[in-house]
């Protein structure tokens, strides 16, 4: 009996007597954090954060199981709305000024149209690489950086001698844009893992605030310095002091949250799903999204163009029109609520088909100002509140978890790319069968086979709503 006790008691003195070693000598070099041993040990590799073992930046991961304070997200969440906000003022203010900027240089129409929406093809080639990004580095320098970018480009713009230094500047806007929406739907589909689409609602409320901003503040600071190029310096500025407040105010603990949990249990409750991102889901919705990038960047690139050139309204009433189509974008928020409550696919089936109506009376019947305020207030609310945000989710809700910044960079690709010739598409068009065949084809047409094609998606193999 008393030697089995020796030997019982023996290895728990050993195993003491070491911890008191370790922690004596992490007491003599407390410069050296113990956590450098990790990596060394496979064992325990696997326990890091995919952040640190992979060698991106994440937080302490005793401050990362702590959660995150109410204000402190509220006052992350506002600042990114806030920088998307200003990401579409600074792209929608083109729109606008774009007959001054034809004047100036002398444009045809089917070079205005690029410009009004050539830019997006930036958008959409970085938008999707940046999916690759996003999944392996942090989110919050992503978004930092892009913002930069955008801004820098739209400094540029003024500066331009000519239509294809223009295009350059505008697609390098559009590259630091691409970024920024590929991290910040990512960073909410992740945060917000099982209502993503009503918080993606508050981005869309967001950007609809700044489509209805962009020309309210940009068409007046330009007739009250006599150029066109004003509103460019002065949203390319606000871009830089908006950086500088992701990067103080963006706790890391929201931003590079990791979508679904981590555990075997949780991970192995998405095998219902199919293993690559790219699939039959993701198929019928990328049909959709290339849809209504070629719906609603047709519509926003030449709309004021068709009010001035084609209905006779003056620049305040084409600045006020499309601005009405901000104030309905901003039913986002509406669109997402009913996203994470219905099926996706119905949702988007209705509001092509919404759609196609408006711009078949926005295009063809309606002449007067008021009926146009109408409709394009009708036209944000369907094309942007509701085809944006639930294209967008629903991309992301068609693969698993660990393939959340792939899925919104497969949306970017499929959605501004066709977004990126939407504009030459219907300059073409109006040359060919005038402005009302234009909006019948592209606006009207177009958004009833995509509403076809969403037969494609089966709804059970998306992720369930939690």
């Amino acid at each position: 009996m008393f030697r089995k006790q020796r030997s019982s008691t023996t290895p728990t003195c050993t195993r003491t007597t070491a911890a008191q070693r370790r922690t004596a000598s992490n007491r003599k070099n407390p410069a050296v954090p113990h956590r450098l041993s990790i990596p060394f040990a496979p064992s325990l590799r696997r326990t890091m954060p995919s952040d640190l073992a992979t060698g991106s930046p994440a937080p302490d991961t005793k401050s990362a199981q702590r959660p995150l304070a109410p204000a402190a997200i509220a006052v992350g969440f506002t600042v990114l709305c806030l920088s998307w906000m200003l990401n579409a003022m600074d792209r929608q203010v083109f729109y606008p000024l774009l007959p001054e900027i034809r004047e100036d240089f002398g444009f045809t129409l089917e070079q205005s149209g690029l410009l009004a929406t050539g830019f997006t093809i930036g958008l959409a080639v970085a938008g999707f690489l940046a999916g690759f990004v996003v999944d392996r580095f942090a989110r919050k320098t992503v978004i930092v950086g892009s913002v930069l970018l955008y801004s820098l480009g739209t400094l540029a713009v003024p500066l331009a001698a000519g239509f294809f230094d223009m295009a350059g500047y505008r697609i390098i806007s559009g590259v630091g844009e691409g970024v920024q929406a590929t991290a910040l739907y990512a960073l909410v589909g992740s945060f917000f893992f099982h209502r993503r689409a009503f918080a993606a609602g508050f981005i869309g409320v967001a950007f609809g605030a700044g489509i209805f901003l962009g020309p309210m503040v940009g068409v007046p600071f330009a007739a009250a310095f006599g150029n066109w190029r004003a509103p460019f310096f002065l949203f390319g500025g606000l871009g830089v002091l908006m950086a500088v407040l992701i990067l103080v105010t963006v706790s890391r603990r929201m931003s590079e949250t990791k979508a679904g949990g981590g555990s075997a249990s949780e991970q192995s409750d998405f095998s219902y799903m199919p293993a690559s991102p790219y699939n039959r889901n993701t198929l019928g919705f990328g049909i959709a999204c290339v849809a209504s990038g070629i719906v609603f960047y047709g519509f926003l690139g030449l709309y004021p163009t068709f009010l001035r050139e084609e209905l006779g309204f003056d620049a305040g009433q084409a600045a006020l029109a499309v601005s009405m189509s901000g104030i309905g974008a901003m039913l986002a928020l509406l669109a997402g609520w009913m996203g994470d409550k219905y099926s996706q696919k119905w949702l988007l089936v209705g509001s092509f088909a919404g759609t196609s109506v408006v711009a078949f009376l926005m295009y063809v019947v309606v002449t007067d100002a008021l009926g146009q305020y109408i409709l394009a207030f009708l036209m944000g609310t369907l094309a942007s509140g509701f085809l944006f945000t639930n294209c967008s989710t629903a991309m992301q809700r068609s693969v698993r978890p660990e393939h959340v910044g792939r899925g919104q960079g497969l949306f970017m690709l499929t959605y501004y790319v066709a977004a990126a010739f939407s504009g030459l598409l219907f300059a073409r068009l109006v040359a060919v069968a005038d402005w009302a065949g234009a909006g019948i084809w592209q606006l009207s047409v177009v958004p009833l086979a995509a509403a076809a094609a969403l037969m494609l998606v089966d709804s059970k193999k998306m992720i369930r709503r939690g």
